[in-house]
């Protein structure tokens, strides 16, 4: 499905992707939606903390195999951006990129594009930002 990726500037706190989650895995804090980053296989601390096994790396996600997970709160203790809660059931829970889903819900649910699935749209928009800054430059040293 792709990447998930934010552009904070584009961000207005709104909500929507929190509650269009169908994890509840992803917060917005201070106007920057938080969620899992889907490490390298090979750098996941999560991956490489659970004893069971029970995160593994799929199609470019780390997932849950949830009836794997025993709960015990590791790979929420080593997250480095805190992306893993554990539910009410006592099950680790995360981002899986709505791998059950066509699209990504908090994409979709986004009303700014603050969340996106390609990154060469933040790309293009930071370059034409900062285009509008050159020509602005320019006109004034005219």
């Amino acid at each position: 499905m792709g990447e998930l990726v934010v552009n904070p500037e584009l961000c207005v706190d709104c909500g929507l992707c929190e509650r269009n989650c169908p994890n509840n895995a992803i917060r917005v804090h201070d106007n920057v939606p938080l969620f899992c980053m889907h490490c390298s296989p090979d750098k996941a601390p999560c991956l490489a903390v659970c004893p069971k096994g029970a995160i593994q790396a799929l199609g470019g996600a780390i997932t849950i195999e949830k009836d794997m997970c025993i709960g015990c709160g590791l790979c929420k203790d080593v997250c480095p951006i805190g992306a893993i809660n554990i539910d009410e059931l006592g099950q680790a829970n995360k981002c899986d990129l709505c791998e059950e889903y066509d699209c990504q819900q908090c994409v979709e649910a986004c009303p700014t594009g603050a969340l996106t699935n390609d990154q060469s749209e933040i790309i293009r928009a930071k370059q034409d930002k900062l285009a509008d800054g050159y020509k602005k430059i320019q006109s004034l040293l005219k």
